[in-house]
């Protein structure tokens, strides 16, 4: 048996998706922009996975523009908004705990003439809406905020974001990366005031490259990517299509959100009681995170070290703290997480599928490494 508890990195994907992008790969390989039969069904195929989207979220179909992940969605919207709105101001507001994908546009934006601000996060992974009320002006033509951040899980005042802008009297508009959020906790972005909003399909138990942006019918963004007019010109290029129909047969199995989230919880809550033992583990992750993602450091191992052992029991979790290039985690730095617990820092991430057997594995490997680490 294997634990596989790096679920915000990639899920597994579930029989629907993976039998529905099967049939489009095997048997209805057609190009959606085509005008001849098998053509038609597969335009029938990816209208059913677009109407899958838009239902879950309450929106109309002609909202949900498809994308190949999350990352393309960023830009899209970032992208996109900053080139429709450079007339009105050269303001880019943002945070310091968001995806690179949406830091790094935000930087190269930076380098094109624009003004991007980085708000920074309190102890507990959380933006102050009222340091963005401070830094939100006239000038402001766009705030990029995320719903639940990727590595702690902190989940922020997404709904109330809006509210601000406007309070202030700004036309900025509102683009939130909802990747780690969609699926997991209840967003309909037309009431959150949300103009642009990104999600993946990898990470719901769908296919990778995949994903979606919603573009709020009153708004008009200009494409990133151009070519072929294919997502209404938005974003051009054929579609992937055993992937994005994939995509809607996962949206379509998510099932009951309050239901996952209840037993997400219970599993979670179980290994937060096991460790509460050990005097050598301290959580990172806010104490109202998202139950699906969970941040702890182990004194004394570093996170290499632990990843490497408990991979070698068939335990799969992720580092919440070196990237490629051995910096330390952006987001726990920005938290204030003192630079020992950042370097011994794992991100363990549920699904629904999540057993309390996979915990038990990795409460003894955690213990089994840290017995022999930490002589």
């Amino acid at each position: 048996m294997n634990a596989y508890l790096d679920n915000s990195a990639t899920t597994k994907p579930c029989e629907k998706a993976v039998r529905k992008a099967f049939y489009l790969a095997s048997d209805c390989y057609g190009n959606p922009s085509s005008l001849h039969a098998i053509g038609y069904e597969a335009k029938k195929e990816l209208d059913a996975s677009r109407r899958a989207v838009a239902d879950f979220l309450g929106v109309s179909e002609n909202e949900i523009y498809f994308t190949s992940g999350g990352t393309a969605s960023n830009m899209t919207a970032i992208i996109g908004a900053a080139s429709a709105k450079k007339r009105e101001g050269k303001k880019i507001i943002t945070s310091r705990i968001e995806h690179p994908s949406v830091i790094k546009n935000f930087e190269l934006l930076g380098e094109q003439g624009f003004t991007p601000v980085f708000l920074e996060p309190d102890r507990n992974g959380k933006i102050s809406l009222d340091e963005l009320y401070s830094a939100v002006d006239e000038n402001t033509i766009l705030v990029s905020l995320m719903a639940v951040n990727n590595e702690v899980g902190s989940i922020q005042e997404f709904e109330k974001v809006k509210q601000v802008i406007k309070a202030k009297k700004s036309n900025a508009l509102y683009h939130c990366d909802a990747v780690q959020a969609f699926g997991k906790i209840k967003i309909n972005p037309s009431k959150a005031g949300i103009d642009l909003m990104s999600m993946s399909a990898h990470k719901i138990h769908g296919l990778k490259g995949s994903g979606a942006l919603y573009v709020n019918k009153n708004v008009r963004i200009r494409p990133a990517i151009v070519g072929g007019g294919q997502e209404s010109g938005l974003v051009s290029g054929t579609e992937a299509m055993p992937s994005l129909c994939a995509f809607g047969e996962a949206v379509k199995d998510i099932g009951d959100i309050n239901e996952n989230l209840k037993k997400v919880k219970s599993v979670r809550d179980f290994f937060l009681d096991k460790i509460s033992s050990l005097d050598y583990v301290f959580v990172n992750s806010p104490s109202d995170a998202l139950p699906y993602i969970l941040n702890i450091s182990i004194e004394g191992v570093p996170s290499q070290v632990m990843l490497n052992s408990l991979s070698a029991e068939g335990v799969y979790v992720s580092a919440g703290s070196a990237c490629s290039k051995g910096h330390r985690s952006n987001i726990l730095s920005s938290m204030k997480i003192e630079p020992a617990r950042i370097d011994t820092a794992i991100r363990v991430s549920l699904s629904k599928y999540t057993e309390k057997e996979e915990i038990d594995m990795l409460f003894d490997g955690i213990v089994k490494t840290a017995n022999r680490i930490r002589r």
